[in-house]
């Protein structure tokens, strides 16, 4: 019987990908490349990313932000990635707040916020 992969191990896979290719060869790694060119250039990948996931749901074609969700997934695992994060670091903040009001989870970390200023 073949097992489907979950989600998890998805993530895990393509983290493992990711971080296997952080010191790579930039002209052979389209993530060695991003990694090799900075902070900067991941964090403005992500940004084209987001812009163009919000476009695709303006114009509410469904494939379109399906694959565009997947690229702003991707790049923003390399964020992760480039602080030695995993999806897993993610997920559990996931599992933590679940079952928490997001009304309440905003006002906690506003709260913090708060306390944390001099």
């Amino acid at each position: 019987m073949s097992r489907t992969p979950s989600s998890n191990d998805t993530l895990a896979r393509l983290a493992a990908v990711i971080e296997s290719r952080k010191g790579g060869d930039p002209d052979k790694s389209y993530v060695a490349r991003l990694f090799s060119k900075g902070g900067d250039a991941i964090l403005k990948k992500i940004g084209e990313e987001a812009t163009e996931v919000v476009m695709a749901c303006k114009d509410g074609d469904r494939s379109k932000i399906v694959a565009e969700m997947a690229d702003l997934w991707f790049h923003s695992m390399i964020a992760l990635a480039r602080f030695d994060l995993a999806p897993s670091d993610v997920l559990a903040e996931l599992e933590r707040r679940a079952g928490v009001s997001g009304l309440d989870e905003f006002a906690a970390r506003k709260h913090q916020a708060r306390e944390a200023k001099p």
